[in-house]
């Protein structure tokens, strides 16, 4: 059944794009660049946070898988948090999934002015953003079908980068070439070299380099054949967070000391520079690059279906419900575009934390995400629903999944200045999403006052007339 509230859009989508979007969803920035000041931090007991995470992550993509077969929709679980939950719970979702992809993009940006000037040091910064937001924007405006075809080609760079490492720090480490070895979990102060507190502190940061699994879900709108793609796209995805992210964190934590890692460098790099090879760096460099040019890619993409759901129902500003004669969301493309235009100013305030900042508000959009997922599924089954493609342990393993992510949110005021800016700010996004909800509400009372009044005087005829 598709919904309504994907009128307008065609499945340009195929089974290759699908599976390539999901793929570029789980695998982002957050690996190539954040691992390393991670390691650095948490030492070789840092996968065991991927590792949770990554838990967290399966039940959640099984819960949205079961969700999406029950009705594919362009609105993914802003539709489903206003069936399951109510309107209320809708508006607040939709929004702080706008919030994440806002907070995310600004990040993405940030990163590719940073790695640009490792090449052209005295090329201004702030040109570099608006030039990669500008090719982003273009892509997402013209259609459906190229954006999946470009995605196509961003994942299969960043899926043969991780290929590449995974193969050749196997290499590395059964062969035990220069310090490479599993002695290095172990050795370097042992597996908790800086103790388990800073592990659980890396969960916000490691939740954040796992966002945009869920993208598959908003892309099954515009999906040829969903309930056949889909499941196939979302297995995909779960193992795939099993090789690339656990097995990656691994292996970084084995080819190298933890030590040997910092913040503001890929490890991967930092891998690869070790070995001797000049050109590593500038590779990796192209794929750091490549992973924000497409998570900004992917954030047009999503926001644009996301608000055009809400302006439908008149719960964002009425033109991001605009559909151009591509069937492509315009109005709302264009308002996050204009919003990362702007918020890439922080980048010149706060340029050594930025980045940081910017993933962990960020994060919250991702926590609210995948608890609205978690919990809608949940109300799916008490309505007696049973699906071909169920989440496994549900009801349990959802309330298990819903507990860890609250510990992510509990965890953040006492981390670092970063996290710490970001948990902070929880009330006023609260408050202002009440506030909005509140107007909302007060314009469809006083639209449904006026409709009643209209048919009352109808009804009277014209001897009610003066």
């Amino acid at each position: 059944m598709q919904s309504q509230t994907d009128e307008g859009y065609r499945p340009s989508l195929g089974n290759r794009q699908v599976q390539m979007i999901a793929i570029g969803g789980a695998i982002g920035v957050g690996l190539f660049l954040g691992a390393g000041g991670r390691l650095a931090a948490a030492g070789p007991a840092l996968v065991l946070s991927y590792a949770a995470a990554g838990i967290a992550a399966f039940f959640v993509m099984r819960a949205l898988g079961e969700l999406v077969l029950y009705r594919p929709a362009s609105g993914s679980f802003v539709e489903y948090a206003g069936e399951f939950i109510g309107p209320w719970a809708a508006f607040a979702s939709g929004w702080m999934y706008w919030i994440n992809w806002a907070a995310t993009g600004i990040a993405e940006l940030t990163a590719i002015a940073t790695y640009i000037r490792y090449w052209a040091p005295a090329f201004p910064e702030w040109l570099t953003a608006l030039i990669a937001l500008g090719f982003v924007l273009v892509v997402n405006l013209l259609s459906v079908r190229l954006f999946g075809e470009l995605e196509f080609w961003f994942a299969m760079l960043k899926v043969l980068a991780i290929t590449v490492f995974l193969v050749v720090g196997l290499v590395l480490v059964v062969f035990a070439v220069g310090e490479a070895g599993p002695h290095n979990l172990v050795t370097h102060g042992g597996f908790f070299p800086t103790g388990f507190p800073l592990v659980l502190m890396s969960l916000q940061s490691v939740v954040f380099a796992y966002a945009s699994i869920e993208l598959v879900g908003i892309a099954a709108g515009e999906t040829a054949r969903p309930h056949e793609v889909m499941p196939k796209a979302i297995n995909g995805v779960v193992w795939r967070i099993a090789i690339f992210y656990v097995g990656s964190v691994v292996l970084l934590a084995m080819v190298l000391p933890w030590t040997a890692y910092r913040a503001g460098e890929s490890p991967f790099v930092t891998v690869f520079s070790g070995l001797g090879l000049p050109w590593a760096a500038d590779a990796m460099n192209l794929v750091v690059i490549t992973a924000a040019l497409s998570s900004c890619n992917s954030g047009l993409y999503a926001t644009g279906r996301i608000l055009r759901t809400m302006a439908r129902k008149r719960e964002a500003p009425h033109f991001t419900g605009t559909l151009s004669s591509r069937h492509v969301p315009i109005g709302g493309i264009v308002f996050t575009a204009s919003m990362l235009l702007t918020g890439v100013a922080l980048f010149y305030y706060l340029p050594e934390r930025a980045f940081n900042i910017a993933t962990a508000v960020a994060s919250l959009g991702v926590v609210t995400t995948w608890g609205v997922l978690v919990y809608c599924q949940v109300r799916l089954r008490r309505t007696g629903h049973r699906s071909d493609f169920p989440m496994p342990g549900t009801p349990y393993t959802n309330w298990i999944t819903l507990a860890f992510l609250a510990l992510v949110v509990l965890l953040m005021p006492f981390a670092d200045r970063d996290q710490q800016v970001a948990f902070y700010l929880i009330p006023a996004l609260a408050m202002g999403i009440a506030l909005g909800w509140l107007a909302v509400s007060r314009r469809r009372a006083s639209a449904k006052i006026e409709i009643v009044a209209a048919g009352a005087a109808e009804a009277a005829g014209p001897e009610s007339q003066p």
